[in-house]
């Protein structure tokens, strides 16, 4: 039996056609388990899909002082209202979809093409996001609820 905790809202979709290609945004996006978003470049692995903070996000864009598209992360959901620190091996329910917290994003050399110092900036407590396995088939869609599961013994 499991309970939820912690409840917030699934903010956004980015699904990216191509490595180093666009992101393309999205209402709603079908999950596979095992493989992540269909029709998103990188499929299977353990970054089945990569997930940002909208609320790490704005403060990153505050002390940095710009204001770039969200989508310049290039993280496939942003999500709010649910903290993604040190949340490995924990189970983020996104409306009837479950994906496992694998680890955390490491920002690349490609935050810095967006903006000089983004990629430094994001390196402090999870800043970077999260990334995580799929665990079941289903539609996502933007508005979704999204918690924590809990496993009770």
């Amino acid at each position: 039996m499991s309970e939820l905790i912690t409840k917030g809202q699934l903010k956004a979709i980015w699904v990216k056609r191509m490595k180093r290609g666009p992101m393309d945004k999205a209402s709603s996006a079908t999950l596979v388990t095992g493989k992540g978003l269909l029709g998103n470049a990188n499929q299977g692995g353990k970054r089945q899909v990569t997930i940002i903070e909208e609320e790490v996000w704005q403060n990153l864009m505050k002390d940095l002082q710009t204001n770039l598209d969200p989508n310049s992360r290039r993280a496939n959901l942003m999500i709010s209202g649910i903290s993604l620190v040190k949340t490995r091996n924990q189970i983020l329910k996104i409306g009837n979809c479950r994906l496992r917290i694998l680890g955390e994003t490491k920002p690349c050399e490609r935050m810095d093409e967006a903006f000089l110092g983004l990629r430094e900036a994001m390196k402090a407590d999870w800043g970077g996001g999260a990334f995580a396995e799929v665990l079941d088939d289903g539609e996502i869609f933007v508005g979704d609820l999204v918690s924590w599961e809990k496993i009770s013994n």
